[in-house]
């Protein structure tokens, strides 16, 4: 019998490994950046070059990507391609957008149904929090499309499934210069805002009573209104 020697793996593997663990595990979303360097270092309580080298072996595995003075930030699983051609397609032909919310329908469905099954404590606080600022940005009048996003894909996120989330991810990177114009006209109607809101407080209530068929039905009955939303603008070029 024939053994081979072990060996010590290096801290930089060791500190790249468990960073990939946690992109896997969806602790992070596509887009969002690491903690800094200063901040990993003292995390893992190791030297800055081992944090360094390790955020080397993550980018050149695609995992994440580091900017000069912009820190470094977790690329999409799905597509980690910049030139977002599903994005430029939709810019030319916004027709593409209600095929994109077709699709979309389906999924989020399916995110809201796995996220009441499968949310923590964690997640449905995370929620509730994008929820109060919905509401004081109401009240306010202010614009909520971005805590609208932010909301989808934290429950995306709960689902507890990276591909569920990097798939959202990806899709509302595509739609977000078209989806901010609709939703910029459609939130400036006060009804409507009302609604939105409405619609949301529903899906998270009923991720947080775990009751998955509640939560896939209304997030259909959201995504419905918004398809409706979504053509009325195409055909009367609102935005």
């Amino acid at each position: 019998m024939t053994f081979k020697p072990i060996k010590p793996k290096k801290i930089s593997t060791q500190i790249a490994e468990q960073i990939r663990e946690s992109i896997l595990r969806g602790e992070f979303s596509p887009g969002e950046k690491l903690p800094p360097e200063r901040k990993l270092t003292q995390m893992f309580g190791v030297s800055r070059p081992s944090v360094r080298e390790a955020l080397n072996m993550l980018a050149s595995s695609g995992l994440v990507m580091s900017y000069q003075g912009g820190g470094t930030v977790v690329q999409s699983l799905i597509d980690a391609d910049q030139d977002n051609a599903l994005g430029e397609l939709i810019r030319t032909q916004r027709s593409c957008a209600l095929e994109v919310i077709e699709v979309r329908k389906g999924m989020e469905a399916l995110t809201a149904y796995y996220a009441a099954e499968r949310a923590t404590p964690e997640d449905i606080i995370r929620m509730e929090e994008i929820l109060s600022r919905m509401d004081v940005q109401l009240k306010n009048k202010k614009p909520l499309e971005d805590l609208d996003a932010k909301l989808h894909l934290q429950i995306a996120r709960a689902t507890h499934n990276v591909i569920w989330l990097h798939l959202m991810q990806g899709l509302f990177d595509a739609m977000k210069d078209f989806q901010r114009g609709v939703w910029r006209n459609v939130y400036s109607l006060g009804d409507d805002t009302r609604l939105l809101f409405t619609h949301h407080r529903r899906i998270v209530k009923a991720i947080r009573d775990s009751d998955a068929d509640a939560a896939r039905k209304a997030m259909s009955e959201h995504l419905n209104f918004a398809e409706e939303r979504c053509a009325y603008y195409i055909t009367f070029n609102s935005f």
